[in-house]
């Protein structure tokens, strides 16, 4: 399989250039040169398969000319040990499609833990240890960590804005050791993000690391993103009403991958971006007007991202066509007052605890659905709430459960190198490692 920048599509490589050197020299993204499709019957064939077994499929559609069926099979047995469950909260009408079982206990694990095995599987083939660049702003960072803790020929270095990620996202980012190592910056996580993109055209750090990315710069993190859409599709009943997701949204990784799902085949109405105050490309869609933002703090504070990185790859999927795109997908965008309110009511409605994100992303539902009637609508739940204590708890007044794994956290040491948010600050201290 090869992959084309977006900067210049005759800049074409191969699936390990795209994989290991994730950025192009002319700073564009790396998008596959074709999308397959799905075969037919596809569809009816996954009905009630779990995410493995989809995965299994989709992922010999994607890399049938470069892996054998039996590294694939060992890559899908790696990513995905968990599930990714379909809830109903009203029959038939709404539902919630939990990412949040993987072991960081958010969605960023399904594309960390493919990303990590399909690099495993060529590491061998790398004269030099890898070393992956991460921003994040708050789930990406410990979706990595755990992903690529201890994997053999792999160093980490996870960058992330002080005072901006919760306790135990924190927790995670910092208390690991050994391959990984966290830069907490003085700053938002856009200033990470162009730190880590920085990097990647930075002369003295291409000689003295071999630089990879795992944020969803990486198309490899986004690619198996795209397979929870299909999972979702599968729990559904069969004579469901017309498919509709609305996805809580950043840096619009996750919603370019429902996007490519749309794109092999996948039967959708309409996708809903929501998104909080930072409200970019609810306004491009709107207006038609690209106008980057600095970013602001909310309470879903993992979306919050001014200048989205993927904002053109969803270009790219649509082929530059504005209106293809404005009719595909709704832009909307929701305050924290309105958050706060959607967490309590689907508490008291539905029995339902939710993240703030995951609240965001219902939201966009039901505005949606308000306006159209004939459909199947499907929010992404994307983290566990208790990643989000003690906001969380302040909101419910009194304290979410919180999963073992994630408990044991709580009580280890915290290590992260202070920097201010500079990329010379940054490549000093990175230096320092090499």
């Amino acid at each position: 399989m090869t992959f084309y920048s977006t900067n210049n599509s005759a800049n074409v490589v191969s699936l390990q250039e795209a994989l290991f050197n994730s950025l192009p020299q002319d700073k564009g993204l790396y998008m596959p040169t074709s999308i397959p499709q799905l075969p037919d019957g596809f569809i009816d064939g996954i009905t009630n398969q779990s995410l493995a077994e989809i995965a299994y499929k989709l992922t010999k559609l994607w890399l049938h000319d470069d892996l054998t069926p039996a590294q694939i099979e060992e890559l899908v047995t790696y990513a995905f040990p968990f599930d990714t469950p379909l809830v109903e909260l009203e029959a038939g009408r709404k539902y919630v499609l939990e990412l949040f079982h993987g072991p960081s206990l958010a969605f960023k694990d399904v594309g960390a833990r493919f990303m990590a095995g399909l690099m495993s599987i060529y590491s061998a083939t790398q004269s030099r240890e890898v070393h992956i660049l991460v921003a994040t702003s708050g789930d990406t960072g410990g979706a990595v960590a755990m992903g690529f803790h201890n994997v053999p020929g792999v160093r980490v270095s996870i960058l992330y804005p002080k005072g901006r990620v919760s306790q135990l996202q924190e927790k995670q980012l910092t208390t690991l050791g050994g391959n990984i190592h966290a830069f907490e910056v003085d700053g938002s996580f856009d200033d990470c993000q162009a730190m880590v993109k920085a990097a990647f055209l930075d002369n003295d750090l291409t000689k003295a690391f071999s630089l990879s990315s795992a944020n969803s710069i990486n198309i490899f993190r986004l690619i198996p993103q795209s397979f929870y859409y299909f999972r979702a599709l599968a729990q559904l009943q069969a004579d469901h009403a017309p498919a509709v997701f609305s996805t809580p949204s950043g840096n619009f990784g996750n919603l370019s991958a429902g996007v490519l799902a749309w794109r092999m085949g996948l039967p959708v109405q309409a996708f809903v971006a929501a998104t909080n105050l930072n409200k970019v490309v609810p306004d491009y869609l709107s207006s038609g007007q690209y106008a980057p933002m600095a970013s602001l703090a909310t309470l879903s504070n993992a979306m919050d991202v001014g200048n989205p990185s993927n904002f053109v790859r969803l270009q790219r999927l649509f082929e530059e066509d504005f209106d293809q795109l404005s009719s595909l997908v709704s832009g909307v965008y929701f305050t924290d007052d309105q958050t706060v309110d959607e967490m309590i009511k689907l508490r008291d409605r539905y029995n339902y605890i939710a993240c703030p994100h995951t609240a965001v992303g219902l939201l966009g539902l039901e505005s949606y659905q308000q306006l159209h009637v004939d459909n199947c609508g499907i929010a992404l739940a994307t983290a566990h709430p208790a990643k989000f204590s003690p906001v969380v708890d302040t909101i419910f007044g009194h304290s979410v459960d919180v999963p073992e794994r994630l408990a044991v956290l709580a009580q280890r040491e915290k290590h992260a190198i202070a920097i201010p948010g500079t990329f010379a600050a940054f490549k000093e201290s990175l230096l320092e490692l090499a």
